[in-house]
């Protein structure tokens, strides 16, 4: 059983997506358990073949309870587990294909409401199973204990620093203006990009606090802050954001919001962050100081862009603004290194391109 947030320490088993026999390989989605955050898919680390199921479905198990047993099929290699087959002449675009993958659902299954019967995103999100409704009250209660223990145990010092956006939304536009509508970026997606390459400068911040000591990440993977519609949020991870193009990660962050929404949320997605990003922009206010969520040691937050007067050349001119705000754990880091990273996104974006 995984432990997937800092207060969790139990969860509960739905059901076995493999079974005894089964041939898996590193990644594979092997179970699906009910946490805090709502049914989270269990994935695989090794391949082998599924020797023992160790817990039943609907029991309730602490983290780290031994849930199965793999079969290590040392120096023999394990093929893939088959493609559910999709017909040839099954009308699916690209974008649907890989929804339809990441959310488990069959393609050959599904009623396309396209052209000619193409099968399309909406479609694939009508065809997901329904699933139990997360319990919104033990959410809240959840990230209620980790956000006091964080209060409590963490040392924050805080850093807020404005940064002119001016280079980067006009590059925004024009880059927008060649890509085909499917593809287009969204600014947070440069923010997010900004802050994986800032951690390379600013390891420090990259890293999670474990006993009692500071564990650096060689891996950056950003954790962004996502609301529920029906209430409380997740922080998933973009995996490698500072090695992925602008392209591929709006794709990834595109398809992690659609699975937070729907469900299909993989464990490694929230046990893996090393850092939070969280913007409150759309919302309105115009500085947001986060909480660090363990064992993370810094989260960093943006606000809604404003126009502003601003100091250009020695001339006034308008400019629109945001500010960067870093709540970062003093254990880890000091607020030399802190300006220093705040300073890295700046510069960053003043350099999209």
């Amino acid at each position: 059983m995984p432990i997937l947030g800092a207060d969790m320490t139990a969860g509960t088993l739905i059901g076995w997506r493999k079974q005894p026999g089964d041939t898996v390989k590193r990644g594979d989605i092997i179970a699906e358990v009910e946490t805090d955050k709502g049914l989270i898919d269990v994935e695989v680390f090794v391949g082998g073949v599924l020797e023992k199921i160790l817990v039943q479905p609907g029991a309730t198990v602490p983290t780290g309870t031994v849930l199965a047993l793999i079969r290590d099929e040392a120096g023999v290699p394990v093929a893939p587990p088959p493609a559910a087959p999709v017909p040839a002449r099954l009308r699916i675009s690209p974008a649907a294909k890989r929804l339809a993958e990441a959310l488990g659902v069959d393609p050959a299954l599904v009623s396309g409401t396209g052209p000619d019967g193409a099968i399309t995103r909406e479609d694939v999100e009508r065809a997901v199973p329904a699933r139990p409704r997360m319990d919104l009250a033990r959410m809240r209660q959840t990230i209620g204990a980790a956000m006091a223990r964080s209060k409590r145990e963490i040392p924050h010092y805080y850093l807020a620093t404005p940064i002119d956006l001016h280079r980067a939304m006009t590059w925004l536009a024009a880059e927008n203006a060649r890509r085909p509508v499917t593809e287009r970026l969204l600014y947070g997606v440069l923010l997010i990009k900004a802050v994986a390459l800032a951690l390379r400068e600013v390891p420090e911040l990259n890293a999670v606090w474990k006993g009692g000591q500071v564990v650096p990440s060689e891996a950056v993977h950003v954790g962004v802050a996502i609301s529920l519609r029906q209430g409380g949020l997740v922080a998933p991870a973009l995996h490698d954001a500072d090695r992925q193009s602008l392209g591929d990660l709006m794709q990834s962050f595109r398809d992690l919001v659609q699975r937070v929404r729907t469900g299909g949320l993989r464990s490694s997605e929230l046990s893996d962050p090393t850092i939070t990003v969280t913007s409150l922009g759309e919302q309105g206010v115009e500085t947001v100081f986060g909480i660090i969520y363990p064992p993370q040691v810094a989260i960093v937050g943006f606000g809604r862009v404003v126009e502003r007067p601003w100091a250009v050349d020695g001339q006034v001119a308008i400019r629109p603004l945001v500010t960067a705000t870093l709540s970062a754990d003093h254990r880890a880091s000091d607020g030399h290194r802190g300006s220093r990273f705040l300073a890295a996104v700046d510069r960053l974006l003043q350099d999209p391109a």
